[in-house]
């Protein structure tokens, strides 16, 4: 099928381009920059102009797409503490995408969190896909919201990703984020002691999901990618320090902003996270290292 996808010439999409041409889609790839145009051209995608201030633009391509990827984020506003901008701009693009494929049966997969999870009480256990925030706020409004389409004739699903998605093409994902902040204060932090679980996929994983989710998953699924359910922080700071040659350090969660930046928010955060349902709805079985294994490959710190 024609597939949109937003986010063209990002980690994720770097590796689902690929996958999706592999598997007979013909994939048009939305560019914000003429540097972005070359990067999804060269996976070898149709390029589309466009960003997500433009919803009328949005629509429009979507409305010509038999099937709709939606991986763009204003990450640029979530590092400078701007969540709100960013998560109001996923929201507008999503209710403009979501218009333009109403009635259609047409494929509409959605990109979220996992994390999502700990801040709406997912706390102690695994969270599952059945587990849906009860409030709003930002992420949680634009997966619900996606979710709503299936009432409207959409087969929506949505793709919650673990906040570790790692691969030799991951360069500006959260762990290369703790990777350049551990070198730059010449230790590896983590909060209290570092219990608190997150989760992990490798890339090439990931863009096999959102392949299958494209193709199969039933309208109004909520879906898990993560292949490691819950890494110790603390022990991603043992194998950041490791490979840096650096100490490790507890810090209190107070301290924790002059260590770990804009992700002192979220470090604490206990995430284990189930994919038990995700991996019998579409037969997704991951095959790519685990994120202790990639990390000691050595390619982040080469």
């Amino acid at each position: 099928m024609r597939v949109l996808v937003t986010g063209a010439s990002g980690h994720i999409a770097s590796a689902l381009i690929p996958e999706l041409l592999d598997h007979g889609h013909r994939v048009v790839g939305l560019a914000r920059s003429d540097d972005a145009a070359k990067k999804v051209e060269a996976l070898g995608a149709e390029v589309r102009r466009g960003d997500l201030d433009d919803p009328d633009g949005l629509a429009a391509a979507a409305s010509e797409a038999a099937g709709v990827i939606h991986l763009a984020f204003k990450h640029e506003a979530l590092h400078d503490g701007k969540i709100d901008v960013a998560a109001g701009a996923d929201l507008a693009a999503i209710a403009a995408i979501g218009e333009a494929l109403a009635g259609t049966g047409k494929p509409f997969v959605g990109t979220g969190g996992t994390l999502m999870l700990a801040i709406s009480g997912v706390t102690g256990r695994p969270g599952t896909e059945d587990d849906v925030a009860p409030g709003g706020g930002p992420r949680i409004d634009s997966e619900n919201a996606l979710i709503a389409l299936a009432e409207r004739g959409v087969r929506s699903s949505y793709v919650r990703l673990a906040p570790l998605v790692h691969s030799d093409i991951d360069l500006h994902g959260f762990t290369p984020t703790l990777i350049g902040m551990a070198r730059e204060h010449g230790t590896a932090a983590y909060i209290g002691e570092g219990s608190n679980r997150w989760p992990a996929a490798h890339t090439r994983d990931v863009a096999v999901l959102y392949r299958l989710a494209l193709e199969k998953a039933p309208a109004g699924s909520r879906l898990h990618g993560a292949a490691d359910e819950g890494i110790p922080f603390k022990t991603i700071a043992e194998e950041i320090a490791a490979g840096l040659g650096v100490a490790t350090r507890s810090v209190t969660q107070e301290e924790a902003p002059s260590y770990l930046g804009f992700l002192a928010f979220f470090a604490a955060w206990d995430n284990p996270t189930s994919t038990k349902r995700t991996r019998e709805l579409l037969g997704w079985e991951p095959a790519w290292p685990g994120w202790v294994d990639d990390v000691r490959s050595g390619h982040y710190f080469a």
